[in-house]
């Protein structure tokens, strides 16, 4: 059976390059690009600013591969979690959050994770496999269609991307970085850089790539931990990439050119990383790296060793950063669906690969 080409692999430049090898012109790159991704279209007959021949030869060739919805649960906030076939033994998670001013919605880029940072529970489940384009691109492809379904009378209900749903986007980057030219894509989804954020663990070097390559993409460190041997425990990549090379880092994004602050990410783990010297320390490590800090109140899961901070305890810790930089608390929201910050898990097969993800990548 002749393997077809999924459509949704393509930022619009790959299909300008793919559309020169059989011979069309590269002005169809964009049209293609409009119909997928505006119009949201799976008939190529209805593509009709493309020539006749060129639509059939497209139906036989190509297709436009959508992950199918397994389940869709709605939380009493809005908070909206879809469950994601991915093949015949896995599935992602994507969460939408609706607020008054904007709708965010939370992205996956793996089935699982290989990162086993200790407090997230889709860590805990394992690794599987790197998500294509067309799966993470297909995401928000779908999110667009299923909620001009449940709502048709609002305009944009996207208005934000985070790609901090299941995985580490930036141990998948190139597929990752295909799908972010898509998001910001006047022809597709148009989105401004600064509404579509990558969350990292702290891969440094695919941090300084991003940077070169799509400097103006926002940032968020999943950061956790003030000092080495807390994050050894915690964040288990600092092994690898300390504090001193990830800050190093984070420094060259606050110098550079667009002048972006990072958003530091901080889960709130009562007794272990919520202390007033905890803080200090918190403070300290950012001088040379300023940014806004998000505590992340924790989340529970089943099995899970740690405990939420007590509200007193996280509003004391925000109380002393304040006074140097922007320091909010993240609202949780989809905990009674299980959809809030470092509760992903979905359905994954293979935990062996791990490791070597770990010990490999650069």
């Amino acid at each position: 059976m002749q393997h077809k080409i999924n459509l949704l692999d393509f930022s619009e430049q790959g299909l300008r390059e793919w559309l020169a090898q059989i011979d069309q012109p590269a002005f169809r790159a964009p049209q293609l690009i409009h119909w997928l991704h505006q119009q949201f279209e799976d008939n190529f007959d209805k593509m009709l600013n493309l020539p006749k021949a060129f639509r059939g030869w497209l139906t036989e060739n190509t297709c436009i591969h959508q992950l199918p919805i397994q389940h869709e649960h709605i939380s009493q906030d809005g908070t909206i979690k879809w469950l994601l076939t991915v093949d015949e033994t896995n599935a992602v998670e994507m969460v939408y959050i609706p607020e008054l001013t904007r709708g965010t919605l939370c992205v996956s880029s793996q089935v699982g994770c290989a990162l086993d940072c200790s407090f997230c529970s889709t860590g805990k489940q394992g690794f599987n496999r790197n998500l294509s384009c067309g799966e993470i691109i297909g995401q928000l492809r779908l999110a667009n269609i299923r909620l001009k379904q449940l709502y048709p009378n609002r305009i944009k209900p996207i208005t934000n991307v985070v790609m901090m749903g299941m995985g580490e986007p930036l141990t998948n980057e190139k597929p990752v970085t295909t799908a972010l030219k898509l998001m910001i894509d006047d022809n597709a989804y148009g989105l401004a850089y600064r509404r579509v954020t990558v969350s990292t663990s702290g891969v440094v070097p695919a941090m300084l790539r991003l940077k070169e390559n799509m400097p103006q993409i926002a940032l968020a460190v999943s950061l956790h931990a003030p000092n080495n041997a807390l994050r050894n425990e915690l964040v288990p990549i600092n092994l690898k990439y300390p504090l001193e090379k990830l800050m190093a880092v984070c420094a060259e994004y606050y110098a550079g050119q667009t002048k972006r602050q990072i958003t530091y990410e901080y889960v709130m783990l009562k007794g272990v990383n919520d202390t007033i010297e905890h803080a200090k320390e918190l403070a300290k490590l950012l001088k040379k790296a300023p940014g806004k800090i998000n505590l992340i109140p924790f989340n529970p899961f089943k099995n899970s060793q740690y405990q939420t901070s007590d509200r007193h305890q996280i509003l004391a810790f925000q109380q002393y950063l304040r006074d140097e930089y922007v320091t909010t608390i993240r609202t949780t929201r989809g905990d009674d669906i299980s959809a809030a910050c470092g509760q992903l898990v979905g359905d994954v097969n293979d935990r062996t690969r791990r490791i070597k993800i770990f010990q490999d990548y650069k």
